[in-house]
């Protein structure tokens, strides 16, 4: 006897679905960086195949400028990653900083990013980094990072500011502050918490907490 058409249709659909998630990040990846260098390659691929069409028509074609400029910045991150554990590069890094620092608004933009990312690859002071908050409301939770924790004015009341990453694009989010009794730690690490993120849940951990743990309310507790 066949499956009921509603098995069979929910055994397709969570085949499918991690195919389509894997889909929908790699198509996002692939067409920010392509449309990173786009601008750079695509008039000198153009300009080539209009001085020698015999030879070079095929780079006026789009995917293969897609593909050229997708290569292209990915050259660059290499290139990047291999100045940046240079001396060399790291001096040119520092000089590129102090020009940013020299423009209005683009210092503050480029110096909130480097500290973000520079928090997130370092280990937190007694705070875990990868922690749970309640949102958008108190019935469900939300993966977030804490990027530092503050004293509320008047009380001394410890607060977390909580950086909550969109899905599937992680560069976009919520900032929250957020009582530090009021967040639910994880033992996730910042990597597992990305994956988790991307994937839209597809890919994590057997197990998450979800209550916050009755010593961390005891010990905060006034």
């Amino acid at each position: 006897m066949p499956p009921p058409l509603k098995r069979l249709f929910l055994t397709g659909l969570l085949t499918l679905l991690p195919l389509w998630l894997t889909w929908v990040v790699g198509k996002f990846v692939f067409v920010l960086l392509s449309d990173t260098s786009r601008p750079i390659t695509g008039p000198m691929l153009t300009r080539l195949a209009s001085d020698f069409p015999h030879f070079a028509g095929w780079l006026a074609q789009p995917w293969v400028q897609t593909v050229i400029a997708l290569i292209a910045t990915l050259l660059v991150i290499l290139l990047s990653g291999v100045m940046a554990h240079r001396v060399i590069g790291q001096r040119l890094l520092r000089w590129f900083e102090a020009l940013i620092g020299r423009v209005p608004f683009a210092n503050t933009i480029y110096g909130s990013a480097r500290q973000l990312l520079d928090i997130l690859q370092t280990k937190p002071d007694g705070t875990q980094r990868v922690v749970l908050i309640d949102f958008p409301h108190t019935e469900m939770k939300s993966i977030g990072f804490v990027t530092r924790v503050l004293k509320e004015q008047g009380t001394g009341r410890e607060l977390a500011a909580v950086y909550v990453p969109t899905t599937p694009n992680p560069t976009s989010g919520y900032l929250e502050i957020v009582p530090v009794e009021k967040i639910t730690p994880t033992d996730w690490t910042v990597d597992q918490a990305m994956s988790f993120i991307i994937s839209g849940g597809a890919v994590s951990p057997e197990s998450i907490p979800f209550s916050v743990p009755t010593e961390a309310v005891a010990t905060h507790a006034p």
